[in-house]
């Protein structure tokens, strides 16, 4: 279900109860699509038939859309075998998980399989991803499970071992060996999670890492790095993070262009190991590198073949030096930072990367949306929508060293599903943040307050000045959560930090150091209106507070004894759908105004008292929410067969000749309703049905009227 208006508040309030209770956790994960792998083990030992997976049919549709979609050469000839057919004697895993179990195919995710290799290495971590009990002999049923995060979830995703092979081999990833199958079975796994296996071709290795672990993940340019980089990697190394490096290209010829000395360029490495050893009388900082294809390696110094290996102690050589061509190969840190681009290290824990000492990261996750005409404003270019944008308070309160006012944290912001939905032509969107002071905003609310209520006060009071007074009472915008930024706010604060950049990846990440204080963190895609879903995740040194600030819901209601009639109606309904831009209307008129208020006056005034009043706003919310989802195309009407979809969510049934007549009264001559028909019609509706039935006493589907009830009835309908 689209997490939109009543039904996101919803599925938000049950998702966090949820969480309260640890599910999503790695012990307590999801199902994906509902399915349990221990109740379908189960059926299947019973029936004795092995698992086929219908959510993820050995079809065309489940290895791609484009380049691998039905009509590709890449895909001709494909068939769907399970591990018992390929050999004849299949393992899931042998003699443990290692670094050749995982060679790339014919699929671009080199990025996912570095993050796979890097997996190996941490045995604990692996298991969290790759439940132990698994294998083709004991309880075998065609059926294997993973456990993959997902946007701050763990999720638990069922497969059955059907493969796809072309020319008698895995098209995709395999195994050096030949006869060991996890990495092959997880990344079906993922590709299932991800709509299909194009879906997964192009990516970050971050992302693979983040999905693996549930960590938080850092990016290093080799171009400028810190200066104490290679201490980092080794903590990291110890700590049993994830690492990833890449060349960058400069064009698409560049694309996996083999270098002189042979590295790829745009292509996906994994660092497996760092060390020092003595070469002629000087320590030298080495790093180990693999290459997911499990071949292709590095010739230069410090490869399988070079002769600085004949300068090192023997009992060295031998516990570093592999001559084999299984695409891992040891280089100089001086070398490495020449020659690739960039380093992604992810936390795992998540430690604090900046001292030896290692120590917990506090962290806080936060699920949001940007939606057309509501909270998709756009960044700060964008000055009379950003500030529409959600928002985030950070409190920093503890220095991360005494003495000093600065506070370490990272911000990470990641759009959801993205990658699912390439399919429907779909891709990331660009995205970034900026991080304002509390202190400016408080004083700038207070002015604002202060200009609204003297614009507001028409006259002077002989008790005093009401505004100032009002302001001096009003509770400083420190320490509070119930306000929502406005526009008068970004017009005239810069930021005080942002993302180094705006960028079409799934996450944007970046750390700072503030003096301690409340912060700001408004998370936006570049341009307005770009409709996504993301995660905001704040990582801290020392605890801090974190929430999501919105203005705190109050209304300035009528009296009780006020009444609402028809003018006042059309004026306040009008006022509120102005406001959204994305409802194509010509407003309430007076007599679709009239008629709500016969429908729904209970005392037969002509008016709507306040009770009465709010009922028809719930009514009208709801209805907003049901046209927003069955307005499929986002045209802003709903056209007659968006319409029947819609009375039918709205819990209305009816036959072909009750609604032939709805779009008669209701419809334009295009056969589209505007949103203030749309309305008048579920209200109209509404009304007659609670009506028959609270005159059907007996509740046998027929109700008796004399003449005057029914003209009662029917004139004021």
């Amino acid at each position: 279900m689209e997490p939109v208006f009543a039904s996101g508040v919803a599925a938000k309030l049950r998702g966090q109860w949820d969480r309260d209770e640890g599910l999503g956790q790695n012990h307590k994960a999801l199902k994906f699509l509902g399915q349990d792998f221990e109740s379908l083990r189960a059926a299947c030992l019973q029936s004795r038939c092995l698992f086929q997976d219908e959510a993820f049919p050995p079809q065309p549709s489940s290895l791609g859309f484009k380049e691998l979609g039905p009509r590709s050469s890449k895909t001709q000839g494909v068939r769907w075998v399970r591990p018992t057919e390929i050999c004849s004697n299949p393992q899931f895993i042998i003699d443990g998980a290692t670094r050749t179990d995982v060679c790339q195919g014919a699929l671009g995710d080199c990025w996912l399989l570095a993050a796979i290799a890097c997996l190996t290495l941490n045995e604990p971590l692996l298991h969290r991803v790759v439940p132990h009990g698994q294998s083709f002999d004991r309880e075998y049923a065609g059926i294997f499970h993973f456990q993959i995060w997902q946007f701050g979830e763990w999720v638990e995703v069922v497969i059955d071992d059907r493969l796809p092979v072309k020319d008698g081999k895995l098209l995709f990833v395999h195994s050096a060996e030949g006869a060991e199958f996890w990495s092959a079975l997880l990344e079906k796994a993922y590709a299932k999670l991800n709509g299909c296996y194009e879906a997964l071709s192009g990516g970050s290795t971050s992302e693979g890492f983040e999905d693996f672990t549930g960590g938080v993940t850092e990016m290093y340019e080799l171009k400028k790095p810190p200066a104490d980089l290679y201490s980092i990697m080794g903590r990291a190394v110890e700590r049993g993070s994830l690492l990833g490096c890449s060349i960058d290209i400069t064009s698409m010829f560049d694309m996996e262009a083999v270098t002189f000395k042979k590295l790829v360029k745009g292509h996906a490495y994994s660092i497996t190991g760092v060390d020092e050893v003595m070469f002629r009388g000087n320590p030298t900082k080495l790093v180990r590198i693999r290459n997911p294809w499990g071949e292709v390696e590095w010739t230069g110094p410090w490869s399988d073949d070079s002769r600085e290996w004949s300068s090192v102690d023997p009992s060295v050589r031998a516990r570093l030096h592999n001559r084999s061509e299984d695409g891992e190969f040891w280089m100089s840190f001086s070398d490495f930072l020449r020659e690739f681009s960039r380093l992604e290290i992810c936390n795992l824990t998540p430690d604090a990367l900046q001292t030896s000492q290692v120590k917990k990261w506090s962290t806080a996750l936060y699920t949001g949306e940007w939606r057309r005409g509501s909270t998709a404003g756009g960044c700060r270019n964008y000055p009379g929508t950003f500030w529409i944008n959600p928002q985030f308070k950070v409190a920093l309160k503890h220095p991360d060293t005494e003495g000093q006012s600065d506070c370490s944290f990272l911000v990470a912001l990641m759009q959801k599903d993205r990658r699912r939905q390439r399919r429907e032509g779909k891709d990331m969107e660009t995205i970034g943040f900026a991080i304002y002071e509390a202190r400016d905003a408080a004083n700038t609310h207070r002015a604002e307050l202060h200009k609204s209520l003297r614009r507001c006060v028409v006259s002077p009071s002989p008790r005093g000045d009401p505004v100032a007074a009002t302001v001096s009472r009003f509770p400083d915008f420190l320490g509070r959560v119930g306000v929502h930024l406005k526009r008068d706010f970004f017009l005239t604060h810069g930021s005080s930090a942002r993302s180094e950049l705006f960028i079409n990846l799934r996450e944007v990440s970046s750390r700072f150091r503030l003096p301690a204080g409340e912060y700001i963190v408004v998370p936006s895609t570049f341009e307005p209106q770009k409709e996504a879903d993301f995660v905001l995740r704040v990582f801290s040194e020392k605890p801090a507070d974190s929430q999501e600030l919105d203005d705190d819901v109050t209304a300035d209601l009528p009296d009780e004894a006020m009444v609402i009639n028809t003018p006042k109606l059309q004026t306040i309904l009008n006022r509120v759908v102005s406001k959204h831009k994305d409802l194509k209307t010509s407003g309430f008129s007076k007599e679709s105004c009239r008629s709500m208020i016969n429908l729904m006056d209970t005392t037969g005034s002509g008016t709507l008292g306040l009770t009465e009043f709010h009922v028809l706003w719930e009514k009208i919310k709801r209805y907003l929410t049901v046209f927003r989802k069955f307005d499929l195309d986002k045209s802003g009407t709903m056209s007659s067969y968006e319409m029947r979809l819609a009375l039918e969510s709205a819990g209305f049934k009816l036959t072909n000749h009750l609604f032939q007549l709805i779009i008669i009264r209701y419809a334009e001559p295009d056969l589209n309703v505007d949103f203030d028909s749309f309305v008048t019609c579920l209200i109209r509706l509404e009304t007659m049905f609670k009506t028959f039935k609270t005159m059907d006493t007996d509740a046998d589907g027929v109700v008796s009227l004399s003449f005057f009830q029914w003209v009662s009835l029917t004139m004021f309908a």
